[in-house]
């Protein structure tokens, strides 16, 4: 049985992962936050830090990486610079302290999990920030099921898709219980 997000009965959110399913979010989830890297060390340029500014002005490298930061401004790479500058480091910062939470909120697989919803708006933001990253790995384009279906049977690639097909199906179900008190007729 695939684990589902739902309304809990107390009003937060509940799920239960079995143990494959924990095994293998946990291990994206970490790897997320090796992708993310560590805080920008304060010793990089310390008059950053005490102002509270990154020093990276530029996309990074990394497609995946570009896909979570992209360039604020695209035809003022002046503009774009100074803004990556005032707003990365705190954009990283807070997607790590969203996939941390998550990791630190999912308890023993079997276990049922209870979230605030302040807790599950984290995970909300976890699981879409891994699955944009894995989505830009394996090259997802609005025309998944004609990619995947182009896949041979032996090709490494398809337990990702597995992965990222669990990411999207966990996505959707937190934001329907999240939005399970909303009635739209």
């Amino acid at each position: 049985m695939v684990a589902q997000f739902r309304r809990a009965r107390k009003g937060g959110i509940s799920v239960t992962f079995g143990k494959a399913e924990a095994r293998v979010l946990r291990h994206v989830l970490a790897e997320m936050l090796e992708l993310l890297g560590p805080a920008e060390e304060a010793d990089a340029d310390p008059l950053a830090a005490i102002v509270g500014i990154g020093t990276a002005t530029s996309v990074p490298e990394d497609p995946a990486l570009a896909r979570l930061f992209p360039d604020g401004y695209h035809d003022d790479p002046e503009a774009s610079a100074d803004f990556r500058r005032y707003t990365e480091p705190d954009l990283r910062q807070s997607k790590r302290a969203a996939l941390q939470a998550a990791l630190d909120s999912m308890g023993e697989p079997g276990d049922r999990v209870e979230l605030s919803t302040e807790q599950a708006e984290l995970w909300l933001r976890a699981l879409n920030d891994t699955r944009l990253v894995l989505g830009e790995r394996l090259g997802v384009t609005e025309d998944l099921e004609a990619l995947v279906a182009g896949l041979s049977e032996d090709d490494p690639r398809l337990g990702l898709f597995w992965v990222y097909d669990r990411l999207t199906y966990w996505q959707e179900s937190l934001v329907q219980a999240l939005m399970g008190h909303l009635h739209l007729g």
